[in-house]
């Protein structure tokens, strides 16, 4: 729910979630159908609209409760159900005609057929498989009818295996990450061994943290934005169910920006504050680098301080996450603007005393502030 009230907060017109059936984040729902209600009812209120993935490999006993599944969801104020599986689609539309269906990525669509059968299903949107570069989906955006809404991902993880649908985590755990149960195996530490050697392992080292051959860089479209729209993609995705509230403030925030026609150099330099794997730009221009040998550690130039979580008079109160050293120089990351710096000075406890720093994590303290800042908001620092 945090990383939802970020995402309203930093400028989302939509976000995505997992609910309590065949999502891909099985083994951290997050949401149940009441916890649904909720994320519903904030986000209406600020004029965000709330899609809930229901996008697992779906097997035949589960299509009833699919149907059932989706006149509760529709009960609890869900505007879309995204989904990948036709007969899936076909239950929820006949089951409950009024929820929207959108199509996941899961489902590989990779041409304009495709896309006008899902349409004729009843879908109102399709999101895109990954593979897809600028023409393509151009082509695609000239041969489907206006009516169906092209969605496209622009940010965050990327799965090695083509649109998500994973075969190594059932191999190597018995996990599916088609069922939601992906080990992220693809992150592993991969060697070589030679047939008569048995035992004996060859590291694959491009440098000293290793190899990674099969571990993707993470997707960063912000360089070609103006191209993808122009493509005909209708709604822009930013991954981040397992991430951060801060991660998804940050991100959300640059991409908002630069909708709103801020420099493109700003908003790289704000995506390069969070901790990720290496960028890539991904299929968009076929120079696709899925990342062999991508480095074992993740980058960032921030170090993620403290959630801003009220203010009053000229002091906001804000909760430890690392610790906050008076005379720091710090940054304050707000919705809609570059953030603004200012030096930590006169930090208090929670019982109003002085203190130098500010370093147990979850307690409060406060501190005096910039006049717009406010619970919402958070509190970081150059590495």
């Amino acid at each position: 729910m945090d990383a939802l009230r970020a995402a309203v907060r930093f400028g989302a017109n939509a976000v995505y979630l997992g609910g309590p059936m065949l999502q891909l984040r099985a083994g951290n729902t997050g949401f149940t159908l009441e916890g649904v209600r909720e994320a519903c009812e904030y986000a209406h209120a600020r004029n965000v609209r709330v899609y809930v993935a229901a996008n697992a490999f779906t097997f035949p006993e589960e299509i009833p409760d699919m149907a059932e599944y989706a006149k509760r969801l529709k009960d609890a104020g869900a505007d879309a159900m995204i989904v990948s599986d036709l007969g899936a689609i076909r239950a929820i539309k006949r089951a409950c005609p009024d929820m929207e269906v959108h199509v996941s990525t899961q489902a590989n669509c990779t041409n304009h057929e495709s896309a006008n059968i899902y349409y004729e299903l009843g879908a109102s949107r399709v999101v895109l498989a990954r593979e897809l570069n600028l023409a393509r989906i151009s082509e695609i955006r000239a041969k489907t009818p206006a009516g169906l809404e092209l969605e496209a991902f622009v940010h965050g993880a990327m799965c090695m295996a083509y649109s998500g649908r994973c075969l190594l985590s059932t191999y190597l755990t018995g996990r599916s990450a088609n069922r939601g149960g992906c080990a992220q195996s693809c992150r592993w530490k991969f060697g070589l061994t030679e047939e008569k050697r048995p035992g004996q392992v060859f590291p694959i080292e491009e440098d000293a943290s290793g190899t990674y051959i099969l571990s993707s860089r993470d997707l960063n479209a912000m360089p070609l934005l103006d191209e993808i729209l122009a493509a005909g993609v209708t709604s822009l995705k930013i991954e981040g169910r397992m991430k951060t509230a801060y991660y998804v403030a940050t991100v959300v925030n640059a991409y908002r920006m630069r909708l709103n026609g801020a420099d493109e150099g700003l908003c790289m330099e704000e995506l390069s504050a969070v901790s990720h794997r290496p960028y890539t730009t991904g299929f968009y221009r076929d120079e696709a680098k899925r990342a062999p040998n991508a480095p074992e550690g993740y980058e960032r130039t921030r170090e993620y301080l403290a959630p801003v979580v009220g203010r009053y008079g000229d002091r906001i109160v804000c909760e430890v996450k690392n610790k906050l050293q008076e005379g720091r120089e710090v940054e304050l990351l707000h919705p809609g603007r570059a953030p603004v710096r200012f030096v930590a000075r006169d930090l208090r406890g929670e019982d109003g005393a002085p203190v130098s720093a500010a370093a147990e994590p979850g307690r409060r303290f406060t501190m005096p502030a910039p006049g717009e800042a406010g619970a919402g908001d958070y509190l970081r620092a150059d590495i």
